[in-house]
């Protein structure tokens, strides 16, 4: 198939027949963009659609870009997605571009569920209870990081111990513990999000180790990064490849 025909073939399957309504004040630009994403980006790497489109979600969902959130957020029902699996990938920003943005991007998912007659609230795929939060989220840091997360504790000035706390209770504990994603799926999305953002580097670079570590190789690092292009542009891409390389040098 030539990229035209594969374009056709992936749209179809994640939105359907019907030409969106912008094609009738830009056709050229959307050929642009619907030929590179759905003809090129969407057949590069090893990446299964799933996981493509919950990329999607989440970089959407740190960009704000919301009106773009609801279509794939039908797309990712379209091609099997869970309303938990969704909920999920959206509730994974959380920690990254705070609270407000990510309530902004669940509302969207929340009116598209309910125009899709999707029961509201989704499964609770919820794990952890006040009195382990902690614990249980530091033992999911240690499982990504190692022995270095316990350094870092032990580093950390005594003003400011109560951000590691935070880090393992809130983010590792309240959202890496869920059900509904598994830890590589979190972790991978963890990168794609800090990668979106510009400007958090050795952020990504930790995340670049933390992959690795629980099994996302290199060759699913750079299909993730690559399938961000489109909605991240250039440089913040080249800026994460740039952290793959140094965490994991082409000669290796």
């Amino acid at each position: 198939m030539d990229r035209i025909e594969k374009r056709n073939e992936k749209y179809n399957q994640l939105f359907g027949d019907e030409t969106p309504a912008t094609y009738a004040e830009d056709p050229d630009f959307q050929d642009i963009l619907s030929r590179f994403i759905y003809g090129e980006v969407f057949y590069q790497g090893n990446l299964d659609d799933k996981q493509r489109v919950l990329i999607t979600l989440a970089v959407l969902a740190a960009n704000q870009t919301l009106a773009q959130l609801t279509t794939h957020v039908i797309a990712a029902l379209n091609i099997g997605c869970t309303p938990v699996e969704i909920k999920e990938a959206v509730y994974q920003c959380a920690p990254y571009i705070g609270f407000p943005k990510t309530f902004y991007a669940i509302q969207e998912v929340n009116e598209i569920f309910k125009s899709n007659n999707i029961s509201l609230p989704v499964e609770n795929p919820k794990q952890v209870n006040e009195e382990n939060r902690l614990n249980k989220g530091l033992s999911v840091q240690i499982e990504i990081f190692g022995d270095v997360i316990e350094k870092m504790r032990e580093n950390a000035p005594a003003n400011q111990k109560h951000i590691q706390d935070y880090l393992s209770a809130f983010c590792f504990g309240d959202f890496y513990t869920r059900d509904g994603l598994d830890l590589k799926s979190r972790e991978l999305l963890t990168l794609c999000i800090l990668s979106s953002l510009g400007g958090a580097e050795s952020q990504v670079m930790s995340h670049v180790q933390g992959n690795l570590n629980v099994g996302n190789d290199k060759e699913t690092l750079i299909s993730a990064i690559t399938h961000c292009l489109p909605y991240i542009g250039f440089p913040r891409t080249l800026n994460a490849l740039n952290c793959v390389n140094e965490v994991v040098p082409e000669n290796k």
